[in-house]
């Protein structure tokens, strides 16, 4: 089993790792994956981007995941197939851009993967999804109401458009937080990767 931490905007792959000891016991057999984003982000000594975020129109949103996603389609095939595992084994998580980046690849991915856990995110090109060949894995967004950086509306447009083309996906929103992750969401994401991985059910409803 794999679980594959993308980061967020100008942070790096062990800033997400510290996720991992969360959700250890609930997939003791799991192996977590932070990897750098290739690109590194002007302005900071340790900060990575997927894509540069110069410009925040959704068409620009959508061209940078489309930039971005090969390299980690290519991460992916090369780790499932160091391991002999396959999608069904594998669950991909991201936080704010990271998000952004296990949305656009989670979906578009030829077989499905196990599930695609976000937080704090953004589904970008969701125009071209409706005409694409897509995937349908169960998703759980997390969100906080008071996210300064992707508006708790981000959350709602996302599923909005993944329940229309036929994705379970189930939501929280955590009333006051910020751009980050509480207690409740840690929960949430090991109880949903714990059971995506171990063959379960569909996410269970939040708060909406």
């Amino acid at each position: 089993m794999i679980v594959l931490l993308l980061h967020g905007y100008g942070s790096n792959g062990a800033d997400l790792i510290s996720l991992a000891p969360h959700w250890q016991q609930t997939v003791p057999d799991a192996l977590f994956l932070a990897p750098n984003a290739p690109q590194r982000c002007g302005g900071t000594r340790s900060g990575y981007q997927w894509w540069p975020l110069s410009a925040f129109t959704p068409q620009a949103l959508a061209s940078g995941a489309a930039t971005a996603a090969p390299a980690i389609n290519a991460f992916i095939d090369r780790k499932l197939a160091q391991y002999g595992l396959g999608e069904r084994n594998l669950v991909i998580v991201g936080f704010s851009q990271g998000t952004m980046m296990a949305l656009h690849v989670g979906l578009r991915r030829e077989t499905q993967v196990a599930g695609i856990l976000g937080y704090s995110g953004m589904l970008t090109g969701a125009v071209e999804l409706a005409h694409q060949r897509i995937t349908k894995p169960p998703v759980l967004l997390l969100h906080g109401s008071a996210d300064p950086v992707v508006p708790v509306s981000a959350l709602h447009a996302a599923e909005h458009v993944l329940r229309r083309l036929g994705i379970d996906v189930a939501t929280h929103v955590s009333v006051g937080l910020g751009h980050s992750v509480d207690p409740v969401g840690l929960r949430m994401g090991a109880e949903f990767v714990g059971r995506v991985l171990n063959g379960g059910a569909s996410p269970d409803n939040g708060d909406k």
